[in-house]
């Protein structure tokens, strides 16, 4: 029988939270501890950002040949309804 799916939580119990590892310059580490800069929090937005970029860009890798013949259908017909437009 499989196991049941759990959402993963770090040493300290926090739930959709988990330690890792990270290697930083200790130059940049030592700045933003002075800053007060919270790390975790710089980490997982920026982290965020880059998978949502990936994500998008291998969504349009997947669905290339549907845009190239949906633009190509739109540049010999045009628009739906652009016959009724009125700007």
């Amino acid at each position: 029988m499989p196991a049941a799916h759990t959402s993963r939580s770090s040493r300290h119990g926090t739930p959709g939270k988990r330690a890792i590892n990270l290697s930083l310059s200790i130059d940049v580490l030592e700045a933003a501890w002075q800053l007060d800069i919270n790390i975790s929090q710089v980490c997982e937005s920026h982290f965020r950002e880059v998978v949502r970029q990936a994500q998008e860009r291998e969504w349009r890798e997947e669905h290339a040949d549907f845009i190239a013949a949906h633009n190509a259908i739109i540049k010999s017909d045009g628009l739906p309804l652009d016959e009724w437009k009125s700007f």
